[in-house]
């Protein structure tokens, strides 16, 4: 207090997308007995990316479990778990490791929930890095997206944000399905804006519903995780020119907010779709096809254009690994073809 008045904190802080989900996972570690985080080096190590950085010392051995490198073992401990009524996070090191433990996730995890006819619900979080990361090559570079959004009786949630990131792994963690959660190893470091709402222990984003995160006219981005930021980018540059485009952060990719979508086609009129998957049946193939199954196709002034990664194992090479992923420069060049300038 100076002079007679108030000085209030700031309503928002910085914060980045490893310190918001290892927040995440402390608060519903501390809001349900049943929560568990387990996986390789989350304990002792405090998680190859430092996410569960202190939770071991907080919460013990029983919490926070180290795991042999098994994939398909630990995954199957904690898919039983989930069915009986434990909730537990198993943390994959990358998810490109989750192959190791697909039966788990899709035969047992997925589709026992359907085949019980409801009577066993699976509420496991299976989360970790997903896509290219720098310097890594082919087998730690994949996007699981399509994969696991293929899946019927999965959740899958791909957080760009710090908001994002927190938002939606308190709400996949309270979630009484198997939800797969894919992050990205190069956004762990990077600071975003999170609002004071964001701060509170109740907050939760609901999964399967889009986030708007510029408003614009001439043509709708659609993304999810790390382009998200280079559609802000590309938006950037291209409003310099007078095109105002309307970025979309898909925040779900299975349960897919394809309403959010279709009003901002019909708004719009273009439609360009970013990720960071190879092309063939991916996740922008598939919002092309919703929206030409839809009502938003008859406004659609131009076909739709899909930016996407090469259809290559992704190179080890920088200067290849950089043309294997989608840049700025990329979606300004896929908005002004869907726009014919």
């Amino acid at each position: 207090q100076r002079r007679g008045l108030r000085l209030s904190a700031p309503a928002a802080i910085q914060v980045t997308v490893r310190d918001a989900l290892n927040q995440a996972l402390d608060e519903e570690l501390e809001r349900d007995e049943r929560v568990f985080l387990l996986g390789e080096e989350v304990a002792q190590y405090d998680g190859a990316y430092k996410i569960s950085r202190g939770l071991w010392k907080k919460y013990g051995d029983k919490r926070v479990i180290d795991t042999p490198i098994s994939e398909m073992g630990f995954a199957g401990i904690a898919v039983g778990a989930a069915m009986v009524w434990l909730r537990p996070v198993c943390e994959f090191m990358t998810f490109n490791f989750s192959m190791q433990a697909i039966d788990q996730v899709i035969n047992s995890a997925a589709k026992t929930c359907y085949m019980s006819a409801g009577s066993i619900a699976v509420p496991i979080v299976f989360r970790g890095p997903n896509g290219a990361s720098a310097g890594v090559a082919a087998q730690h570079s994949q996007c699981f997206a399509a994969w696991y959004g293929h899946c019927p009786g999965l959740k899958v949630v791909s957080p760009w944000s710090a908001e994002d990131a927190k938002g939606l792994l308190k709400a996949s963690i309270r979630d009484d399905n198997p939800v797969v959660m894919l992050e990205s190893e190069l956004l762990y470091g990077v600071p975003f804006e999170m609002s004071e709402q964001a701060q509170s222990k109740e907050f939760v984003i609901p999964i399967g519903k889009a986030k708007i995160e510029r408003q614009g006219t001439h043509v709708t981005l659609v993304a999810h995780s790390r382009p998200v930021g280079h559609c802000i980018e590309a938006a950037a540059v291209l409003s310099k020119e007078g095109v105002e485009c309307e970025v979309i952060n898909l925040r779900t990719i299975r349960p897919m907010d394809i309403e959010t979508v279709e009003a901002s086609v019909v708004k719009t009129n273009h439609l360009v779709t970013v990720e960071g998957g190879w092309p063939q049946f991916g996740v922008g193939a598939e919002i092309c096809a919703r929206i030409m199954e839809g009502p938003a196709f008859n406004y659609l002034d131009a076909p739709a254009v899909r930016v996407t990664g090469a259809d290559v194992p992704m190179p080890y090479a920088k200067i290849l690994e950089d043309n294997c992923i989608p840049q700025v420069k990329d979606i300004v060049f896929a908005v002004k073809k869907a726009l014919n300038i």
